[in-house]
């Protein structure tokens, strides 16, 4: 009874045996394979085939001994058996790189650096749009010159009763007519288009701020850009570095295909990614120099992206913008605007007076004559009220225009003012936290490893982690950068738009001589 007791317990331990010893057969078999690498050739069709067989050798194997040696049958090996520890399956393939790649190598900026004063000066010069602003300026000028010209004199040849008595007329000679303009008309014509003037040179210092911060806006966001494509090179070339560290593991029984695969994966993705930031780089560059009007070489920037981290102060941009910023002068300006044309388009119905005179021949009785004419035109049906009206409306329009701007900006302010102080703290603890944390990190993995203490995986780990950090970083502080020139550019943008036209709506200014 205790025999056959004894007996499947005796049974379950040689079995037991049976598998350990198998297992250590395959895994010496794997390591001479390493060793002693003997590659067959295998088509791609029937890798995945043998290596399925190769991964289910160990099973079937044990299975064999453990059913078929217990009832003392001898078994026979299988192909995949007999192929087991003689045949060595490569790792797979690393894919070639993209053909972008070796094309955006001619990217590396080459020759002297580009200074941002340098750059500046170059879009003051060449862009289209500060030439536009000041041409708005002097057409305003000139409107202003012309309403408050007086008008010309008349000069008129008069024969009158022309063949009476046989005579060439009554009165054959000349005339003078001068419109004499009352109410100060002239004068408020001209103060209002002064006030137009001032607004246009309002307007055209907003399209200098417009091309000015675009400028350097573009500057650090290239010189960003370029800083990216550096820190991507090196996490390509710790994405190769993994290829090869896990390949060797693969060699050595440590990493799977699977691995491997995963590898190839990651350094595709890596050299994506680079193209991407390469790209962004080289478009960042072509923008810049559209602003500045020009065609530039790819130059490097010799400004760096990193500044002063100290905080701006939200109330005293806040005042200042409401009360310094181009925007709000402008729409001030027109409202002064407005007001002087109510004024004008109100003395609009007082008459002016018409002065004619002149001197000349009677035939009829040979003497010489004079004639002399005054004229007004009468108000009755006509005085303006229309126009009157209408000015009256464009100015109540102006006076919450001025108000919509103030409220614009107050809400384009505090959006910028978050995207400034977001980008501003994570760059303050990115340079004063996380990098250098993340630096020392590597350093210790470095020294470790030089210790023998730990794998170079975990080095590599450490070092690409370090890399993303810096990446994170410089976005950081270019748009740290990019919302500090907003703020302090007084939030405008848009260097190649059209500058804005102070003109008023209506047909106020629509006759032939503006008033």
């Amino acid at each position: 009874m205790d025999a056959e007791i004894l007996k499947p317990s005796c049974m379950l331990a040689l079995m037991l045996m049976i598998i350990g010893c198998a297992s250590a057969e395959t895994t010496a078999r794997r390591s001479d394979a390493h060793i002693e690498p003997t590659v067959s050739v295998v088509q791609q069709g029937e890798e995945t085939t043998l290596a399925d067989e190769l991964l289910a050798d160990d099973v079937t194997h044990v299975l064999r001994v453990s059913g078929q040696e217990s009832a003392g049958q001898t078994s026979t090996p299988t192909p995949a058996e007999k192929l087991a520890g003689s045949t060595f399956l490569p790792p797979p393939a690393t894919p070639d790189a993209p053909e972008a790649i070796k094309i955006n190598k001619d990217l590396d900026a080459v020759g002297e650096p580009l200074t941002l004063d340098l750059l500046e000066a170059l879009a003051c010069q060449n862009n289209p749009t500060l030439l536009q602003a000041q041409a708005q300026i002097q057409g305003e000028l000139g409107k202003a010159i012309q309403a408050g010209l007086w008008p010309n004199p008349r000069l008129s040849y008069v024969q009158e009763q022309i063949g009476v008595a046989g005579t060439a007329g009554e009165f054959v000679g000349g005339t003078v007519q001068q419109r004499i303009v009352t109410g100060r008309k002239l004068d408020l014509s001209r103060a209002k288009y002064l006030a137009m003037t001032r607004a246009a040179e309002w307007h055209a210092l907003q399209q200098q701020y417009r091309v000015l911060n675009d400028v350097r806006s573009h500057y650090f966001r290239t010189r960003g850009n370029y800083e990216l494509v550096q820190i991507h090179r090196e996490l390509l070339k710790i994405a190769e570095d993994k290829v090869l560290t896990t390949r060797e593991q693969y060699n050595v029984g440590q990493a799977s295909r699977v691995d491997v695969h995963m590898a190839n994966v990651s350094l595709q993705q890596s050299r994506l990614v680079l193209l991407q930031r390469e790209n962004d780089y080289h478009q960042s560059f072509e923008t810049l120099a559209a602003l500045v009007g020009t065609n530039l070489p790819l130059t490097p920037m010799a400004t760096g992206i990193e500044g002063d981290l100290t905080p701006i102060d939200y109330q005293e941009v806040r005042l200042r913008l409401l009360t310094e910023s181009p925007q709000i002068q402008a729409a001030r300006q027109k409202l002064e605007s407005d007001r002087i044309t109510v004024r004008r388009e109100t003395v609009q119905p007082i008459p002016d007076i018409v002065f004619e005179g002149g001197v000349g021949h009677n035939y009829e009785s040979p003497d010489t004559v004079a004639t002399a004419r005054i004229g007004i035109d009468v108000p009755i049906f006509d005085w303006n009220q229309g126009t009157i009206r209408q000015a009256e409306a464009d100015y109540s329009r102006q006076q919450g225009e001025v108000r919509r701007v103030e409220l614009l900006l107050q809400q384009d302010l505090a959006h910028t003012y978050r995207d400034y102080l977001n980008a501003l703290q994570h760059a303050t603890n990115y340079a004063e936290i996380i990098v250098p944390e993340a630096a020392a990190a590597y350093e210790l993995q470095l020294r470790s490893y030089d210790e023998d203490r730990i794998a170079w995986p975990e080095v590599l780990k450490t070092q690409e982690e370090y890399f993303k950090l810096k990446s994170q970083y410089v976005q950081h502080l270019t748009a740290w950068r990019e919302s500090e020139v907003l703020i302090i550019g007084y939030l405008l943008h848009g260097g190649l738009q059209t500058p804005p036209t102070p003109i008023p709506p209506g047909h106020i200014d629509s006759v032939a001589k503006p008033r």
